[in-house]
């Protein structure tokens, strides 16, 4: 379907032609009518399926056609990094509108504060918030929201992940019952559900390919030693140095640095980031990184849901993640809007079993790897190093046990005849000691005692 398809209004249009938008993807095929007649939804799509646009384009679209002062829309968003690229994105598709925005987000300085505490008071349309940051503003008692017609949360599992649900019930009772509300999320657990009920009305609810990788990404699944991955990163990096753009994702921030420190002293241009990092360098990587400036990022999941950076052509995921779905928001990032893009997991035995429920999630048994000859051999899979296995795939080759030697069965003795065998001499008894006689004494004579004497009442 055509954007033109949908009756948006001219400068919108005139919009997306420059900025080369022409069909819409399927989440927006399905969301944008639903938004024009004003009803509220939950959207529950994966990254990179132009979730942003799905619910920016038929909301700029009703600010154009009721211009008013104030804030008119409000955006929740988890992260400072996708409050930054929705803000942006909002620019963009604005560009021909008079509507402005402004993102409210942690980690600047008293001048950023003092600009966000201006359109708070009413001087932007559209807000792009995380909880956090807002609610400090709120407290200090200038923010104007009773001109508020539109709440959308964005990655709204994510948020309640890093526990914003309390945050966000906040926020709502500071805007207006009657308006627009819309949810949207990457998965659709019991939690979102609940928050649903909270802030929307008779919503209208659609899903697009939930828990899917994209098609475009080919995935490649390195049994590895926890000591042989970062030789197989400088493997994959030397053999694919035709790529570009590419995102390395570790579990802990302690990983980022130590291997974008090793990556570096091999000569990559590499640049780690976590939320570790200060708001100011973290903006910095991220342009570098856009610019290819930068050519290898090492990353926490801080940059596994919406950061919308294109043209990313390889993931390796050095650590499985501990959530299931976060593997496909991981690999989500290459073979973004039906390009291609290349996924490598590195599974060590203590990850089998994690690995295991990814492939469950996906629906699909992954071929299994051993590592460059170079390296060594890696690990088999099936055992981790904690005992457990990983779980067992339909059809998957189990070993046979055929060849497993019997158990052996010990045959019921029977009991030995009289005078068979050689008979056992009882052991002599020991006689006891003059000091084990006198404890022996002295004990009859404590028992005589407290049997003789009425229990107390306090015992």
């Amino acid at each position: 379907m055509k954007f033109k398809d949908f009756g948006l209004n001219e400068t919108l249009l005139d919009a997306l032609f420059h900025m080369n938008f022409e069909e819409a993807t399927e989440i927006q095929e399905k969301a944008i009518p639903y938004i024009l007649s004003g009803k509220d939804l939950i959207g529950c799509a994966q990254t990179g399926t132009g979730k942003t646009a799905a619910f920016v384009l038929p909301t700029l679209n009703q600010l154009s056609e009721t211009p008013s002062d104030g804030v008119q829309v409000l955006i929740l968003c988890p992260t400072r990094e996708l409050a930054i690229q929705i803000d942006q994105e909002i620019q963009g598709i604005a560009y021909f509108t008079n509507a402005s925005c402004f993102a409210v987000y942690g980690g600047g300085d008293g001048v950023s504060w003092e600009a966000e505490a201006d359109a708070l008071k009413g001087g932007a349309d559209v807000i792009v918030a995380t909880p956090g940051r807002l609610l400090a503003h709120i407290a200090r008692g200038y923010v104007k929201f009773d001109t508020v017609k539109h709440l959308i949360l964005d990655e709204a599992d994510r948020m309640l992940d890093i526990g914003f649900f309390d945050d966000i019930i906040k926020i709502i009772g500071e805007i207006p019952e009657e308006r627009q509300s819309l949810m949207f999320s990457a998965t659709m657990a019991p939690k979102i559900r609940t928050l649903a009920k909270e802030i929307l009305k008779n919503p209208e609810e659609i899903s697009v390919a939930i828990s899917k990788p994209a098609e475009g990404v080919t995935q490649k699944v390195i049994l590895a030693f926890e000591e042989q991955k970062i030789g197989i990163v400088h493997s994959v990096l030397r053999d694919k140095d035709d790529f570009k753009a590419i995102i390395i994702f570790c579990s802990t921030k302690k990983k980022v640095e130590s291997l974008a420190r090793k990556l570096l002293q091999k000569g990559y241009a590499c640049q780690g980031i976590s939320s570790d990092y200060e708001q100011q360098a973290r903006e910095m990587a991220l342009r570098d990184f856009r610019s290819g400036k930068i050519r290898v990022m090492v990353a926490t999941d801080v940059m596994s849901r919406g950061i919308d950076i294109k043209g990313i052509d390889l993931v390796i995921n050095f650590d499985v993640p501990g959530d299931a779905e976060d593997y496909v928001h991981r690999i989500g990032r290459t073979a973004r809007a039906k390009s291609k893009g290349m996924a490598v997991t590195l599974v060590c035995p203590d990850d089998m079993f994690k690995f295991g429920k990814i492939e469950q999630l996906i629906d699909r048994v992954l071929e299994k790897e051993q590592p460059p000859a170079e390296i060594g051999e890696g690990p088999q899979w099936g055992e981790s190093s904690k005992g457990g296995r990983a779980p067992r795939k339909k059809g998957e080759q189990v070993k046979s046990s055929a060849n497993k030697k019997p158990r052996r069965e010990h045959p019921e003795r029977a009991p030995r005849a009289e005078g068979s065998g050689p008979e056992k001499t009882p052991k002599k008894k020991r006689e006891p000691s003059k000091h084990q006689k006198m404890f022996d004494a002295l004990s009859v004579s404590k028992k005589s005692d407290s049997l003789d004497q009425p229990l107390s009442s306090k015992e």
